[in-house]
């Protein structure tokens, strides 16, 4: 098999990711309108709910719009014993885990969606066709858009959300060592309780 036969062949299979790309390109570019919407609305809970929200750490109660906080007081509802600051973070990751791969991932498939027609539309120019350059290149400069709008608007989601997480985790963290603290002078003033109460016994005893 000489190099001609290679080329031929990378050439062939590269056309045959062309439609996969575009409909990938199609399918991130509808979530990232479904992450738009969801983030407006969001913003608008958390808009509503902010005084809610801060009486709500005092009172370890659910509020629309802070999914971090919810998931602490769920925790702590249940009594979940094993409850770290590190399970916190894990759950913040998993929240921005799909927006953020969505945002390096479309321009990658824009890039590539792009240079699949490249082939063809050089091969038209060759050939004096220049249908078929103007049809590849309206693909090829359409798939970048796309991609780069797709990551536009998920970057801006992803980044402000984000934000929002780490409020929360602050927050969580400040009520977790309040809570920490509040057991250790409770346990601290028991066994002093139990200390004051062993001379009275012994004095009683004798």
């Amino acid at each position: 098999m000489n190099i001609y036969a290679i080329e031929e062949l990378m050439y062939r299979v590269s056309d045959i990711f062309l439609a996969p790309v575009l409909i990938s390109l199609l399918v991130l570019f509808a979530y990232s309108l479904f992450a738009l919407g969801s983030f407006f609305a969001k913003t608008w809970q958390r808009k509503c709910n902010a005084v809610q929200y801060k009486n709500a750490q005092k009172e370890l109660t659910a509020v629309g719009g802070y999914d971090l906080f919810n998931f602490y007081t769920q925790a702590v509802k249940a009594k979940a014993k094993n409850l770290s600051f590190d399970d916190l973070e894990v759950f913040a990751l998993k929240k921005l885990e799909v927006v953020r791969l969505v945002t390096r991932i479309s321009p990658m498939l824009g890039l590539i969606a792009t240079m699949i027609p490249m082939g063809p539309a050089l091969k038209s120019l060759a050939d004096g066709n220049i249908q078929g350059i103007s049809d590849n290149l309206v693909i090829a400069f359409s798939s970048v858009i796309f991609g780069l709008v797709v990551a536009t608007i998920t970057f801006w989601v992803a980044t402000v959300e984000k934000r929002w997480l780490a409020v929360e985790l602050l927050d969580c963290q400040k009520l977790m060592e309040a809570d920490k603290t509040a057991k250790e002078t409770k346990e601290k003033e028991a066994k002093e309780k139990v200390q004051a109460e062993k001379p009275e016994v012994m004095h009683a005893v004798s």
